[in-house]
This record gives C-alpha cells, sequence and structure tokens, in this order.
C-alpha cells in the first residue's frame, strides 16, 4: 500500500473557523501530513498571529488568512470570491466555525436564534454550494463537517445549536449522495466536550464537570487534536471509499448506557 495514501501533499484546504481551538488544531493537522491552508475566521489580529505561527511550525507549507464572518451571506461569497483570487484551486473544505448561547428555548430573541442557523448550518450550506466548482475540477475531493453529538442526541447546549448540528449531519449525508459522482467525498465528525475556549466557561464548574466526566466512559475531556485527528483522517486518500459518514469524537458518550 502506498504512503501517499497516508498524506496529503499537493492539497490545498480550506479551513473555517481556524484562529484558536478546534480549528486551529484542524489546520495545524493538515500541513503536518503535506497541505497548504486557507485559513479563515473573523478576527483579523488573531487570525494573523495563528497563521504567522502555522508558518513557523510548518516551514515550508503555504498558510494563507482571510477575516471573515461566516455568518454573514455576503461575506462567505467573499471567502469564496477570494480562494478563487489566489489561483490555487481547492481540495478540501473544511466547514468547522460555529457558535452558540445556551439558553432555555424560550428565552431566546428572534435575532439570536437565527444566528446561530446562519454561523452553523447556512454557512456550511453555501460555503460548500460556492465550493463545489473548485473541488469538483479534481477526481478526488472532501468535504468534512465539524457537527456535534448534540446533533445526535440532547445535550444541555440549547435547542437551536442541536438543531444546527442535527441539520448539518443530514447536509453531510445528503451532499455526500448528490456529489459522490462528482468526486467529493462528504463527511462529518461529532464532538463531545472538547478542551477550547468556548468550553471553559462550563467545565470551569465543579458539579457540572463531574456529570460530564461521569457521562464519559474515557472519564476525561478530549483535547482539540482529537478531533482534529478524525478530520484529517477522513481528508486522506485513506478513506477514499468513506463518505456519508459520521464520526463521534466523544469518549464513548453516546454509546453511554446504565
Amino acid at each position: 500500500m502506498s504512503v501517499n495514501r497516508w498524506r496529503l501533499d499537493g492539497q490545498i484546504a480550506l479551513v473555517t473557523g481556524a484562529s484558536a481551538g478546534i480549528g486551529r488544531a484542524i489546520a495545524a493537522e493538515l500541513l503536518g501530513l503535506g497541505a497548504d491552508v486557507l485559513i479563515v475566521a473573523r478576527d483579523e489580529s488573531v487570525l494573523a498571529a495563528t497563521a504567522a505561527e502555522l508558518a513557523e511550525e510548518y516551514p515550508g507549507r503555504d498558510v494563507r488568512h482571510f477575516a471573515a464572518d461566516v455568518g454573514d451571506a455576503e461575506q462567505r461569497q467573499e471567502i469564496l470570491d477570494w480562494v478563487e483570487d489566489l489561483g490555487t484551486g481547492l481540495n478540501l473544505l473544511v466547514n468547522n466555525a460555529g457558535n452558540n448561547a445556551r439558553k432555555p428555548t424560550l428565552d431566546y430573541a428572534e435575532a439570536e436564534w437565527r444566528a446561530l442557523f446562519e454561523t452553523n448550518l447556512f454557512a456550511a450550506f453555501e460555503l460548500s454550494r460556492f465550493a463545489f466548482p473548485l473541488l469538483s475540477r479534481h477526481a478526488a475531493s472532501s468535504i468534512v463537517n465539524v457537527g456535534s453529538v448534540s446533533g445526535l442526541t440532547h445535550v444541555r447546549t440549547g435547542s437551536p445549536y442541536g438543531m444546527t448540528k442535527a441539520g448539518l449531519h443530514q447536509l453531510t449525508k445528503n451532499l455526500a449522495c448528490e456529489w459522490a459522482e462528482d468526486g467529493i467525498r462528504v463527511n462529518a465528525v461529532a464532538p463531545w466536550y472538547i478542551r477550547t475556549r468556548r468550553t471553559s466557561g462550563s467545565l470551569a464548574d465543579p458539579d457540572y464537570f463531574d456529570e460530564v466526566i461521569a457521562r464519559t466512559p474515557m472519564r476525561r475531556i478530549g483535547e482539540p487534536e482529537e478531533v482534529a485527528a478524525a478530520v484529517a483522517f477522513l481528508c486522506l486518500p485513506a478513506a477514499s471509499y468513506v463518505t456519508g459518514e459520521c464520526i463521534a469524537v466523544d469518549g464513548g458518550f453516546l454509546r453511554y448506557g446504565f
């Protein structure tokens, strides 16, 4: 078996929400496997600093960045315009950007829940559609959507977040079937609690932390690099017959019974 099945040399990857946490870890993982990366996030200064760090960590690889809010329809188009103008092409799209506001269902203002749908679901839908002409130029391209266990079962994240992630998982299945003939594989990962800035507030509560650990067979919180490894596998030629799949990166949470 060729070692190239486990490499991404010559591949160009676009990763959203890549300035920190899981997105940064995904960009680093893909760089380590030989890909060049195009990273997107909202905060220009943080994103630029991340791009500089990644370029230093992975000399010889190309790291480019573009500040944009994927929750804004016009800026979503600007992202793909930027990619097209670069002239590098595109092999891999990782829809990682996401946001949340944890509240009881009746407490959401309309603008709040609509914003979650724009960022978590509609952005992935539109970016995938925009990227299709670039991805379909190759014999084998890949889209990976970063979903959540909250899209597969009830988690205390708030109903809009769970709805958006469930929609993202369904989008994954539909695109996998529609675009298989175009050489585009579409998969997803579904993380449980991962140690990031976004989860730090919830996990800082000792009682809540203990509840999370009690429901996690592996008895620990996951790391961003562990999600990134699953994403990278789905991008690799080694996963060439895997499409429409959702891999839970959850320490066994979804399989836990009583």
